[in-house]
């Protein structure tokens, strides 16, 4: 009995120390995602707003759930995540649902998953882990940075015969970012930049299907073809544009009513937000989006473990790649990739991951005093 007295003090005193600023401003973002689901879809609650909200709270849950659990399981875990994930891409090679073109999904009865956003998490925790384990000084040498690319690169070309470009430099970004934050010599760094210049145009030809070189084409020069490859972002600068300062008001956005902007509810749902409130609007779901890095940012300098840190660091360059791809994408600052806004566009696997990330986050943050082993790699 007193064990389990002591047990349940435990839990409760873990909940009161969760950083629930974080847990609000995390809701409050996937609550504008409701209400955007909601106008897209001409107010009807059945057609995606329902689901998200469902979503929200279901995986708000499960991301209490993992901010209770100790960093250690997920240190112990981290491995197993990534051969896990990696696997789920190689049966999308056998097994993938196709849709659109695009086969990226593995059909489970019950859930379709798209296991490119589940390795978004785990290339994260496999690299925090391996820079944890690694001594400092085999950071920059050639045997530690080889494994960490060899980590990146696997999944990066799976993802990539998918075809999914967007999901595909996403992972890279944020796998390469967290070799800086480990802290590797900036001669490597620039190396790397220099011979990625040069990889640039060898890419573009032979590294991506005619469909992506045509999104790139029309990215530089709209006209074209203005109904066809360019389409989506020339509607899309209307729809941001016609909102002005204020904004059409809720529901009252022409371009959505008339539906010239495909996917509204999904990769260009922020199209929506600028038509229908404006600049100031966008600048508002900007501003929590930038609260809620500012935070995550300072939970991560509060961490001792380089796990910690990198896992935390790590989630939210995601989370910021995501914002910044799409808000770029639908303001025709790059070309059109298959990027959703986080929490806010209608999705079930990209939610589950987001607020799975949050949760890892969070649990970082809760135990940041706790100690981690360190294997010798």
């Amino acid at each position: 009995m007193i064990g389990f007295a002591n047990s349940r003090v435990s839990f409760t005193a873990k909940l009161f120390e969760i950083n629930w600023l974080l847990v609000v401003l995390i809701f409050l973002v996937g609550l504008v995602g409701v209400i955007m689901i909601f106008a897209a879809t001409d107010g009807v609650w059945s057609s995606g707003a329902s689901q998200h909200f469902t979503r929200l709270i279901v995986f708000g849950i499960v991301m209490l759930g993992v901010a209770l659990v100790d960093t250690k399981v997920w240190y112990d875990l981290a491995y197993p995540a990534y051969a896990v994930a990696l696997l789920l891409l190689v049966g999308v090679e056998f097994f993938g649902v196709s849709v659109n073109g695009s086969q990226r999904w593995l059909d489970l009865i019950f859930i379709r998953l798209q296991p490119s956003e589940i390795m978004k998490l785990a290339i994260v925790l496999a690299l925090a882990r391996y820079f944890h384990d690694l001594p400092q000084w085999r950071v920059s040498r050639v045997s530690g940075l080889f494994v960490a690319l060899v980590f990146i690169i696997l999944p990066m070309s799976l993802i990539l015969r998918q075809p999914d470009l967007g999901t595909t430099l996403l992972v890279g970004a944020t796998g390469i970012t967290l070799i800086f934050l480990a802290g590797v010599n900036w001669k490597i760094i620039l190396s790397a930049l220099a011979t990625s210049l040069i990889a640039v145009p060898l890419f573009f030809r032979f590294g991506l299907k005619e469909y992506q070189r045509a999104r790139i084409r029309t990215f530089l020069d709209p006209t074209i073809d203005p109904t066809g490859a360019s389409y989506h972002i020339t509607q899309s600068k209307i729809a941001l544009g016609s909102g002005g300062v204020s904004g059409k008001g809720f529901m009252n956005g022409t371009q959505r009513q008339l539906e010239y902007v495909p996917e509204n509810r999904t990769d260009f749902i922020f199209t929506v937000i600028g038509e229908e409130f404006g600049l100031i609007g966008s600048l508002m779901t900007m501003g929590l989006y930038f609260a809620v890095i500012a935070l995550c940012a300072w939970l991560s300098y509060q961490c001792k473990h380089v796990f910690s840190r990198l896992m935390i660091l790590g989630i939210t360059t995601t989370f910021i790649l995501y914002i910044f791809i799409n808000l770029a994408m639908v303001m025709g600052l790059v070309p059109v990739v298959g990027v959703p806004l986080p929490l806010i566009s209608y999705g079930g696997t990209v939610i589950m991951t987001v607020m799975f990330g949050f949760g890892l986050i969070l649990s970082a943050h809760l135990h940041r005093q706790n100690d981690l082993p360190k294997s010798h790699v």
